[in-house]
């Protein structure tokens, strides 16, 4: 039936799918976010609605050209944006004027606010009925030349009006002041960089295209931000990040030492990272010095507790003195003035976000309207090229009106030298404008302004102003069309302009690029020998000494003994889970004394539905046979299984049902690896056969085992081997097997070995 009724009703010939039409406007949304709202062009380094905001303000007359104007309500701007040209929500037109107003946000802004326009510690602007706006002086960069044929001019939303499809920027904006945005698959996060430091640059490419990298990034060594700091990546990080247009860099507070009275000091913090504000890093300080307990937690962790307890003894005050004289001012007090000063800089620098990272994502909208990343090098002679293209359109613009002008003025000069018939033919003539065009050979724009001219301007002194005229309009054409000829003259005509630019509005570079270590907060423990103890149900706790006797150990009721670990205070506890993940705890965080310990979940994060399987304490390089109840196993260090997070990694990987074993450690000495299964079949082999995965992973075959028949049990040995279980009637067993007992279970790798003789259920074997 359904047949039938497509046969009676064809597809139109345009029908399309619905996965074709929901692809199609899909991607022409994601287009219109990417150019039409999140990503600069690399041209002017601007966004739509901010190079909206500017053009309007501009033709509000709110622009340096006529002096300095008087500010006014940024509600009237935000309305003129959104009736011409923005058919979008007030508050995100709002929102950008207020960003472009923040000294905090941009490097060198564009307007200039007066009112409440909110505080790099987060505080909103005032609403716009409450605050003014005007264009700062540097914003005629982007707006002088508008008008004189520069830039494509496009209708608006509605058709009523044209708006500029780029500003003729005379610097390039996109690198000078940075950008962030998100789109749909694409972001972007430019740095703000020096005016002089890219000026500079961009000098250097316009004499020579052919500059090399170490040239390049002599003149731009880095973004230059505009709250200051420090940069201490090193320069090969920095110039690996402009070279591919993204990466990450390692930002710092700046601080210093004031000297107080009686030798008291304190820290002061007046430059922070981007991004970070001084609400930012006391809610840090709050944070480690009175954490809160952490979700599904009962207690604080271990090392929440010690880090309140480290910060606390150093710390004795921090107060936020930022005001308007000082934009920022952060004071630490510390509690000693014997305290180390180094010390304690690098712990609230490893602590807080007075360290951080800054990301570098050079993706923009380029000259040929495609989003993409490029380089730091690109952008700059991206821009190069489009400038080279404003300044050709500017000039020919300004050669026709000079043109035009002479044209005039020639007519003008023609009716001076024969006034009086010029005067007969108007009033006797018909059609005066015809017949002065036929008399004098004018043309139609010579004829009209001859016949518009006013009489004062018929008199004796205007013929000579007009030559003085003429004779400087005609060296203005020479040179405008020198410009248009001479590629050497239209460059020196760029680098004249650049330099004079940079003179007035450069400044002096606000962050500091010295390279440094990372913070990294130092937690010094003493070198001594401790027994970790583990239970059954996961809590440890680590006791001084070696000479630990496990039958003098108490537990909680139904717990009991998993094991004890001879190491020293400098090592780490590994944590084996159920499905393989691997974790790490420093001994030197285990509670220590007399009581029952800590769960170790309150140590580490383990994966939903899994528990802590294995244990094990020791040093980092010490060697250790890993194997799951497959039949797979690999050989790894300790150190191996270390993670700095506490959610672990995984490592062991475990088919489906499989659970890891013990680790089996590994003795100086040891050659050979036994492996026992559930029905008591021994395997002994090479230790040879088997290599080292410190990444992890599954491993190899260690024994030909079954579902219904799993390893139960690993170890490596030398000589001999000890094997555990029960024997006849169920009585415990222990024996070692050794020369001709331990040969006839010797075979290879991955084969299903010997069963054991005289046992009922062997349980583990281990080295003797």
């Amino acid at each position: 039936m359904s047949d039938q009724l497509s046969l009676l009703t064809p597809e139109p010939a345009d029908a399309v799918s619905l996965a074709q039409y929901a692809e199609r406007a899909y991607l022409e949304y994601a287009l219109s976010v990417v150019k039409g709202r999140a990503l600069p062009d690399v041209c002017d380094g601007a966004k739509p609605v901010q190079r909206r905001i500017l053009y309007a303000m501009q033709r509000m007359g709110l622009g340096h050209a006529a002096g300095v104007p008087k500010a006014v309500k940024s509600a009237r701007v935000v309305g003129d944006v959104l009736g011409r040209f923005h058919p979008h929500g007030d508050q995100a037109a709002y929102d950008a004027l207020v960003r472009m107003a923040q000294d905090f946000a941009q490097r060198y802004p564009l307007i200039d606010g007066q009112g409440n326009f909110g505080s790099r510690d987060g505080d909103s602007a005032a609403a716009m009925r409450y605050t003014e706006a005007r264009l700062a002086p540097i914003a005629r960069l982007l707006l002088d030349e508008i008008d004189e044929g520069t830039v494509d001019f496009v209708p608006n939303y509605d058709g009523s009006t044209e708006e500029p499809r780029q500003l003729p920027a005379r610097l390039p904006f996109a690198l000078l002041n940075g950008a962030s945005g998100i789109a749909v698959g694409l972001a972007t996060e430019i740095p703000s960089h020096n005016l002089a430091e890219v000026a500079a640059a961009a000098v250097a490419l316009i004499r020579n295209d052919k500059l090399s990298d170490t040239e390049f990034y002599a003149l731009i060594p880095g973004p230059d931000y505009p709250g200051g700091g420090q940069i201490i990546s090193p320069a090969s990080a920095i110039q690996a990040a402009y070279a591919s247009g993204r990466g990450s860099l390692k930002v710092r507070a700046r601080w210093r030492i004031e000297e107080l009275a009686r030798g008291q000091w304190q820290l002061v913090v007046d430059e922070l990272p981007p991004g970070t504000s001084s609400q930012a890093v006391l809610e840090d300080i709050e944070e480690l010095t009175n954490p809160k307990l952490k979700a599904g937690k009962k207690t604080l962790s271990a090392e929440q507790t010690q880090l309140k307890a480290k910060l606390l003894a150093v710390l004795d005050a921090v107060r936020d003195e930022s005001s308007k004289d000082a934009a920022v001012r952060l004071v630490f007090e510390p509690k000693s003035r014997t305290q180390d000063r180094a010390e304690f800089a690098q712990l609230l620098l490893a602590h807080t976000r007075l360290e951080t990272s800054a990301s570098i994502n050079l993706t923009s909208v380029g000259l040929d309207g495609r989003p993409t990343q490029k380089s730091l090098r690109q952008m700059l002679a991206e821009w190069l090229a489009f400038r080279h293209t404003t300044v050709q359109r500017r000039t020919r613009h300004r050669l026709d009106r000079v043109l035009d002008r002479i044209h005039v003025l020639e007519g003008r000069q023609l009716v001076l030298l024969n006034i009086d018939e010029v005067i007969h033919i108007i009033r006797t003539a018909e059609e005066p404008r015809a017949a002065l065009i036929a008399r004098f050979a004018l043309s139609e724009r010579q004829a009209d302004d001859i016949l518009d001219i006013r009489l004062r301007q018929l008199a004796r002194l205007e013929a000579i102003k007009i030559e003085q005229e003429l004779t400087a309009l005609r060296a203005d054409a020479q040179r405008l069309q020198d410009v248009l000829d001479s590629p050497a003259s239209l460059r020196r005509l760029l680098i004249k302009e650049i330099e004079a630019d940079a003179k007035q509005h450069g400044d002096a570079r606000r962050t500091l690029i010295q390279p440094a270590e990372r913070a990294v907060a130092e937690h010094k423990v003493l070198d001594e020998p401790v027994t970790v103890v583990v239970s059954l149900n996961g809590w440890v706790r680590a006791l001084k000494g070696h000479e630990i006797a496990p039958e003098s150990l108490t537990f909680k009721a139904g717990d009991g003994l998993y094991g004890c670990f001879a190491c020293r205070s400098i090592d780490a506890l590994y944590v084996l889970g159920s499905r393989g993940r691997a974790y790490s705890v420093a001994v030197a965080l285990l509670p220590g004394g007399r009581g029952d310990g800590q769960p170790i979940t309150s140590l580490i994060d383990l994966e939903p539905g899994t528990r802590a399987a294995h244990y094990m304490a020791g040093a980092a390089e010490q060697a250790v046979l890993l194997a799951g109840t497959g039949g797979f196993g690999l050989l790894a260090e300790l150190g191996d299984l270390a993670s700095r997070q506490r959610a672990g990694k995984a490592f062991l990987s475990l088919d489906e049902g499989d659970v890891p074993l013990p680790p089996a450690p590994l003795a100086e000495g040891h050659d050979q690896v036994a492996c026992l299964s559930l029905s008591g079949r021994l395997l002994v082999f090479a230790l040879a056969d088997l290599k080292r995965q410190s990444a992890g992973g599954r491993g190899l075959t260690l024994m030909q085992v079954d579902a219904k028949d799993p390893l139960v049990s690993v170890a490596t040995c030398a000589e001999a081997l000890r094997v555990q279980g029960s024997g006849r009637g169920g009585k415990p067993k222990d024996e070692v097997l050794k020369g001709a007992g331990l040969a006839g279970h010797q075979g290879q790798r991955a084969r299903k070995g010997h069963k054991l003789a005289g046992w009922v259920k062997p349980m583990r074997v281990s080295a003797p």
